[in-house]
């Protein structure tokens, strides 16, 4: 099974895909790769694979990537051996933003698609600005952004609203085991 989690920027994925991962141990993740500097705590191979705007772009022109995208001017991606790989072993979680999840859904319709919303606009905009790790300018982007995507939620399997953490994950685990029941009766899925 291959489940994709994506919603706005700030809305907890990362929190949440942590939770579900250390949860489920079998849950093997998909790590994407990034041509950003990494943020303050963030581990190269776990967080992200940190490489360079060059040895990025180089990989685009190989046709390396499931899908790649640029945000708020830097590049992410997942590499399809990546990707291939883990699938053969088990069941894959990928957390991704919304134009990347719209990617997966045209090469992996299969998949389920899990849209996260925050349970309030001012707790997402808190939430941003709790970061301290973009400017004035590029939070009021991601702000923006965030509240444009969330109307996107509709074009998903799924939607759960990250009220509390504890909640969201049992709410995700309900949904991935649902959905492992239906891949295990119709193999063809996945």
């Amino acid at each position: 099974m291959l489940a994709i989690i994506t919603g706005p920027s700030g809305v907890g994925k990362t929190t949440i895909m942590n939770s579900l991962l250390e949860a489920d141990p079998s849950l093997q993740y998909s790590t994407s790769l990034t041509s950003r500097q990494p943020r303050s705590g963030e581990v190269d191979g776990i967080d992200y694979r940190f490489v360079s705007l060059r040895e990025f772009q180089e990989k685009i022109k190989n046709d390396e990537f499931v899908e790649w995208s640029e945000v708020y001017g830097k590049y992410y991606g997942r590499l399809k051996s990546d990707l291939e790989n883990l699938m053969r072993r088990g069941d894959v979680l990928v957390v991704i933003d919304v134009q990347g999840a719209k990617k997966f859904q045209n090469t992996y319709p299969e998949g389920v698609f899990i849209f996260m919303l925050p349970k309030s606009e001012s707790a997402l905009e808190t939430q941003l600005r709790g970061r301290k790790a973009d400017s004035e300018a590029t939070t009021k982007i991601r702000l923006n952004t965030a509240l444009q995507e969330m109307k996107q939620a509709d074009d998903f399997d799924y939607k759960v609203v990250n009220n509390r953490i504890d909640e969201t994950v049992r709410e995700i685990q309900s949904i991935l085991n649902m959905e492992k029941t239906k891949f295990t009766d119709n193999p063809e899925r996945g």
